[in-house]
């Protein structure tokens, strides 16, 4: 039988119950909810043991583990805390909760005893104190998402400090210095997050090489270098995230040796040359995100063998011209981007077998034809972007009637023929663009009421006409605004001239016939 636990640590968990306050704003997670709000002296509920998040030692019955993460609870935590009066507690989670802004107290170094500390989304801010460093026995740890510093200790003490480290999260806690040699050195490490931390320097190749390491996320630093070594058979590497950063060279043919890898970011960093072949070899690939860099040559046969992806973006970058054909065995996917890939051609029918799409964008390319049927079908689908290619004919009512649809841009194409804004049925449709083109758009007073509320909404060169555009009366969250290359005609009216004052940033009325603004 498990024995009740100690009445001292049961009363210095009320006490710390009662140093805070339950607000159910303090935490972001919609399954959150007040773990504490059961914890209570009396009736079958007084064994502290019994409580939600709490874990006892099944032996001694001291409290080993606290587990009150998303627990809605608010306010400030000091030294006095009776907190660290329960120093035989093993894990300590309190993540997703709002600590008002007030430092990680120097009484953690009470725990001692501590193999798990998260205190992640927790609104702890200022130093990293360094009794922290005291907390010898950690195995996990994760202060991410804190207005923390860590700068006097610094990365390197900590690293030296706590060398028993598996998992290591520390994303936008202000760092601000080169990553230590010595981490390489954590040979226990299968989790590493740095994520906007502002990093510096070159980053230690031998990192890459960690034994155990599955996830590495050193995202968003920009001013931290550094290449890709070759890769070895056996990696256990899940996730590499290297996005935002100046790593630059090329991709090394080994990177085909990461059999486990899900997830590949290189976006937005300095990688140049032909994509390795091998990198379609990495079946177990679910997101892969090379856009932004300056790859050149082909894109690789071999992607066609990724079909687990669910998230493709290869964009801006400067491969050979190809068609998009290949992409049509790869039916999981859920977003691709394909701007300025130098993709010709019309958008193949088979597209229409990537039925859970949500995203598409096709934009700033070299694509001809008509837009497809499917797409009409695509009823996941919330961005659509073809802007910027050489696609011509009418645009489908279906398109229109997309429930999802919230982004919709097809400007600077060589579409034809009429838009009835009353045929406009996508009621979650909030960036609606069809400048540049060689289409008419036609809408009056009665079809404002059923509209949309755009934010963006470009109208260039649509051969509106008549007096000002009624359409646009209670469009009261336009945040950008073109109706330049038109034949409207007349005076501003006061109604547009109160629309949008707290929103509007863009006006383009230019190339009209508009004679004044009426009195406002």
């Amino acid at each position: 039988m498990q024995p009740l636990c100690h009445a001292e640590e049961g009363n210095a968990l009320l006490q710390f119950k009662a140093s805070l306050v339950i607000h159910r704003s303090a935490s972001s997670d919609p399954s959150a909810y007040p773990k504490v709000a059961s914890w209570k002296v009396d009736g079958e509920s007084g064994d502290c043991c019994s409580w939600d998040g709490v874990e006892c030692d099944r032996d001694s019955g001291h409290v080993i583990g606290l587990d009150l993460s998303s627990s809605c609870l608010y306010g400030s935590i000091d030294s006095n805390s009776s907190l660290f009066h329960l120093v035989q507690l093993r894990r300590l989670n309190l993540a997703d909760n709002d600590f008002n802004n007030s430092k990680i107290p120097s009484g953690i170094r009470n725990l001692s005893r501590l193999f798990d500390l998260d205190l992640s989304y927790s609104s702890f801010s200022g130093q990293i104190p360094e009794e922290v460093l005291e907390l010898s026995k950690l195995v996990f740890l994760d202060l991410g998402v804190n207005p923390l510093k860590l700068q006097k200790p610094g990365l390197q003490d900590l690293v030296e400090a706590l060398t028993n480290l598996e998992v290591l999260h520390l994303s936008r806690v202000e760092i601000s210095s080169k990553v230590p040699q010595i981490m390489a050195n954590l040979s226990s490490l299968s989790s590493l997050s740095l994520r906007d931390c502002g990093l510096q320097g070159e980053f230690p190749m031998g990192i890459f090489r960690l034994p155990n390491l599955r996830f590495l996320s050193i995202r968003f630093n920009p001013y931290l270098m550094g290449y890709l070594p070759e890769f070895h058979w056996g990696s256990h590497l899940e996730l590499l995230l290297l996005a935002g950063t100046s790593f630059s060279s090329q991709l090394p043919e080994s990177i085909g040796n990461l059999k486990s890898l899900k997830e590949f970011d290189v976006a937005e960093c300095y990688f140049s040359g032909v994509i390795p072949s091998s990198l379609g070899n990495l079946t177990k690939l679910k997101y892969l995100d090379l856009s932004h860099n300056n790859f050149s040559g082909k894109i690789p046969s071999t992607f066609v063998n990724l079909l687990q992806l669910t998230y493709l973006s290869l964009s801006s970058n400067n491969f050979s011209s190809g068609t998009l054909h290949w992409l049509c065995n790869l039916t999981k996917l859920t977003f691709v981007d394909f701007n300025l890939t130098n993709s010709y051609g019309e958008i193949p029918s088979c597209l229409g077998n990537l039925t859970q799409l949500t995203g598409l964008n096709l934009e700033t390319n070299e694509l001809t034809g008509q837009i497809p049927s499917w797409i009409g079908n695509q009823t996941q689908l919330i961005s659509l972007y073809l802007a910027h290619n050489k696609l011509h004919g009418p645009i489908s009512e279906s398109i229109f009637r997309l429930p999802n649809l919230e982004t919709l841009n097809l400007e600077e194409n060589l579409f034809s023929g009429t838009v009835e804004l009353g045929l406009l049925k996508s009621r979650s449709l909030v960036s609606f663009q069809l400048s540049g083109n060689n289409l008419s758009v036609i809408g009056n007073h009665n079809d404002s009421a059923a509209l949309p509320k755009f934010q963006i909404l470009g109208f260039g060169g649509c051969n509106l006409s008549g007096e000002f555009p009624s359409f646009l009366h209670g469009q009261n969250h336009l945040e950008f605004l073109e109706l330049g290359g038109n034949k409207i005609e007349g005076h501003i009216p006061k109604w547009f001239m109160n629309l949008g004052t707290e929103t509007l940033w863009y006006l383009d009325l230019f190339g009209n016939l508009l004679t004044e603004v009426a009195d406002c």
